[in-house]
């Protein structure tokens, strides 16, 4: 289970723009993209998603990464 604390926002990132949302805390690990370590279950955390995708934007969606705040922070 994901717990949101903020809503959605849109970021221009390299000239794309992004998705951003805050999430609280998952149940699951994940690998940050920024730096490709695990973001542990229970830690506060980024997701990002590309807003435009060739295959439209469901698939934009299905992309979407969780990053460490961090990392999503250095790289915008």
């Amino acid at each position: 289970m994901q717990v949101a604390t903020g809503g959605r926002r849109t970021v221009t990132r390299r000239g794309e723009d992004w998705t951003v949302q805050n999430i609280r805390s998952s149940d699951k690990t994940y690998i940050c993209p920024g730096c490709n370590h695990s973001i542990a279950p229970g830690l506060a955390h980024v997701v990002a998603w590309a807003n435009d995708s060739l295959f439209g934007q469901d698939a934009a969606l299905a992309e979407r990464r969780h990053w460490h705040t961090r990392c999503w922070t250095i790289q915008e």
